[in-house]
C-alpha cells in the first residue's frame, strides 16, 4: 500500500494506480521522458494510472462527457480532479495521451501490471487483458511510491491456447504474432474482428471482468478507421502510387 488515498479515482473504475519516483527508474527511461518533452524543472514523479474492468466505460457513459475520445477525455478530467483534490498547487506534465514518446507497457512492467500475451496485449492475473493504460504524467509531487505486484504471467499455465486456435486470422500460427496477418483480416468485409478481437474473447483469463460489448465495439471500431487511415495515407506516399 502506497498510503495514498486513490479512492476517487477507483470508483469512477480507473483501478490502476502506480507512483514511481524518477530517480528510481532506469537511467534510460528516465531520460527519455524528461529530455523528449517540454517539461517544466522540478518534476520528481511519475503517476501512471490504467483502468482495469468495465467500470470505467460505465462511468464514461454516465457522465457529461463530449469528445470524439470519451474514455481519454474522461480518464484526464477525473485525473486532474483527483490532482487537484490531493495535490493542490504542484506542478504536473501530462505525458499520455498526447504525443511524448512513452513506452506504456515498459511502465506496466515496471509497476507489475504487464504480462505478454501471443496477441500483444498485456494480461495479468485476475484481470486478463481486460485493463488499460489512461494517463501517465510527471509531476512535482512527493506522493509515497508505490511497490511493484509480482505476479507470474497467466499464460505460463495455459495449455490449450485457446487465443491462438480461436484467431481467424491465423495471426499467430507459427508462435509469432503476424500483426499485417491481424490487419488485413480485419479489413476484410466478412471478417469477425472488425469491432471485436476473436482470439482475445476466447482467452479465459479474467472473463468475469471483460468489457461490456459497447466498449468492446467502441475500442476495435476507433482501431478499424485508425487503420484504415493509416494504410491510405501510406499509399499516397508510396512512389508507386
Amino acid at each position: 500500500m502506497s498510503g495514498t488515498d486513490f479512492g476517487a479515482l477507483d470508483a469512477v473504475g480507473l483501478n490502476l494506480q502506480a507512483v514511481f519516483d524518477l530517480d528510481d527508474l532506469p537511467d534510460h527511461l528516465r531520460d527519455r521522458l524528461l529530455n523528449t518533452t517540454d517539461s517544466p524543472p522540478g518534476l520528481r514523479q511519475l503517476i501512471l494510472i490504467g483502468n482495469a474492468g468495465p467500470t470505467l466505460w460505465r462511468s464514461v457513459c454516465a457522465s457529461d462527457i463530449d469528445s470524439n475520445d470519451p474514455i481519454d477525455a474522461f480518464s484526464v478530467r477525473e485525473a486532474n480532479r483527483w490532482l487537484d483534490q490531493h495535490c493542490p498547487g504542484h506542478t504536473q506534465h501530462r505525458l499520455y495521451p498526447g504525443h511524448a514518446p512513452v513506452d506504456l507497457q515498459q511502465l506496466g512492467q515496471l509497476a507489475g501490471w504487464h504480462h505478454a500475451s501471443p496477441f500483444k496485449l498485456g494480461i495479468q492475473p485476475g484481470w486478463g487483458t481486460w485493463f488499460a493504460y489512461r494517463v501517465a504524467l510527471l509531476a512535482d509531487t512527493a506522493l509515497p511510491g508505490t511497490a511493484p505486484r509480482h505476479t507470474t504471467s497467466p499464460c505460463l499455465g495455459c495449455i490449450d491456447s485457446p487465443c491462438v486456435r480461436s484467431c481467424p486470422a491465423g495471426a499467430m500460427a507459427d508462435g509469432n504474432f503476424a500483426l499485417d496477418a491481424c490487419i488485413d483480416y480485419r479489413q476484410r468485409p466478412d471478417s469477425r474482428c472488425a469491432d471485436t478481437c476473436v482470439a482475445r474473447l476466447h482467452c479465459p483469463v479474467g472473463e468475469a471482468n471483460r468489457y461490456d460489448t459497447a466498449q468492446i465495439r467502441h475500442v476495435y471500431s476507433n482501431s478499424l478507421r485508425m487503420i484504415a487511415r493509416y494504410r491510405a495515407t501510406a499509399e499516397q506516399r508510396s512512389p508507386e502510387a
